[in-house]
């Protein structure tokens, strides 16, 4: 009986000298026909592209970035819903004053600033949150300032 390291090198010599005699090159050639198409699974090329995500903004969520943009003086008129070059021009200049791009899409820290973040009111632990800014520092009791002072290696 041969041994495991004699049946390992068999196995490999054999794989190594089999493989040049089993490699070929496969040339995969498109047909147009419907059936080749269909056959194999293939779309068609004349399926229109179709396009993913957001296309447009809601009217409603216009009508708001319309008001805020009124309520800030960088719109006059009436806010009517509608995503026009006025109302994007207005948006531009919004985010322009305050050191942001200026791409057609409102900016997500411009709608913020404008008052239209997110509303979580309706969050799971909305009820049991607060979103109110943190308490003065000088609310924190010396002890615990000091233990913060001390694992930062800070000295008081």
């Amino acid at each position: 009986m041969l041994s495991f390291r004699a049946n390992l090198a068999f196995v490999v010599f054999a794989a190594l000298s089999a493989s040049p005699v089993y490699a070929t090159t496969t040339t995969h050639h498109r047909t147009t026909g419907s059936a080749h198409s269909k056959r194999y699974g293939h779309k068609s090329s004349a399926r229109s592209h179709r396009l993913h995500g957001q296309q447009a903004i809601d009217p409603a969520r216009v009508t708001e970035i319309q008001q805020a943009l009124i309520r800030e003086h960088y719109l006059t008129g009436d806010a009517n819903g509608e995503w026009n070059e006025t109302t994007k021009a207005a948006m531009q200049k919004y985010q322009a004053d305050q050191g942001w791009q200026t791409k057609l899409a409102p900016d997500a820290r411009a709608l913020k600033k404008l008052g239209l973040g997110p509303d979580y009111s309706n969050a799971i632990n909305a009820k049991d949150s607060s979103f109110a800014p943190p308490p003065p520092a000088s609310t924190i009791p010396p002890a615990a300032s000091e233990g913060f002072a001390e694992a930062a290696g800070v000295k008081q």
